[in-house]
């Protein structure tokens, strides 16, 4: 069997593993696609921690381990037809040895909810649950109508002087989430700058009140579908139907585009009962990812 770290090149060949092994899990078809697997690498290291094993010439395993707010994240994949050979347990293995190269206390792991033999593993080895996220999406049927937001406030695209602002909005939003880690805003930036629009219009929206920014959203125009990165709303202004407008812009943003599938991931348990606003706007949960986590690995 030949070991080799995972290259950017590689991210066709990942989704095409994950989507299988999501498909044979769940029984439906996986909408992953090589532009959301790179999206997952953004902050790993893969030249010094991923691994891709391969038999004659076809992968059989996968994983990659990255470090974010001093907390590891150890992420693995056994194709379909190599299951039960212990390649699972190795790629736990090879994550537990990242961790302790990189000095965390903490390792987080994921699987898929419908996965009993990835979490009988996990549990195994020491590591519990301690937290479900959603995927969440729809299938727009008509064009989307965008709700007004109460006056003065005012939604419109994110301009690249409100950067600053917008990051601002972003932490503030978020700081009451399960394990939020922001990044510095030059760091921030450096990794967002450009992303806000292309060439068939803008991607990113804002809810401003006066010189304030009062509510956020980020997102990306993928290959056959739309995807809602992030959505907050400061505390102050909460309560006013902010989401929910900003929701149906992005909505109609992605008719526009011809892109009528429209999905996000969600914390279950979000402090802020996203998973409400995102059914009260047609949303509904595909699947369920689990949390294990592991002290000291």
């Amino acid at each position: 069997m030949n070991e080799r770290p995972i290259v950017p090149p590689d991210a066709p060949l990942v989704a095409a593993l994950a989507r299988a092994d999501e498909e044979a899990l769940r029984g439906r078809p996986s909408h992953i696609t090589a532009e959301e697997v790179a999206s997952w690498w953004t902050r790993a290291d893969l030249e010094h921690d991923s691994w891709l094993y391969e038999e004659n010439g076809a992968p059989v395993a996968l994983g990659w381990f990255q470090v974010w707010g001093g907390i590891g994240t150890s992420i693995g994949i056994v194709a379909q037809g190599a299951k039960h050979r212990g390649l699972g347990a190795m790629l736990v293995e090879r994550g537990e040895e990242a961790a302790a190269r990189h000095g965390v206390g903490k390792t987080h792991a994921f699987t898929l909810a419908d996965d009993a033999d990835a979490a009988a593993l996990f549990v195994s080895r020491g590591y519990r649950e301690v937290r479900r996220f959603y995927e969440m999406a729809i299938e727009l049927d008509a064009e989307p109508v965008v709700p007004k937001v109460p006056a003065p406030l005012v939604l419109e695209p994110f301009r690249a002087e409100d950067a600053r602002a917008f990051h601002h909005a972003t932490e503030e939003a978020f700081q009451d989430h399960w394990e939020w880690s922001g990044l510095p805003f030059d760091e921030w930036w450096a990794m967002r700058k450009g992303q806000d629009q292309d060439e068939h219009g803008h991607l990113w929206f804002v809810v401003r009140d006066g010189a304030e920014i009062a509510a956020v959203a980020r997102n990306e125009a993928r290959e056959t579908a739309g995807y809602v990165g992030l959505l907050g709303v400061r505390r102050p202004w909460r309560g006013r139907g902010l989401g929910k407008a900003l929701l149906y812009r992005t909505f109609a943003e992605f008719w526009r585009r011809g892109l009528h599938r429209v999905s996000l991931g969600v914390d279950a348990d979000s402090p802020t009962g996203a998973t409400k606003l995102y059914e009260r706007v047609g949303m509904t949960v595909e699947s369920a990812n689990v949390v294990f986590e592991k002290n000291g690995a």
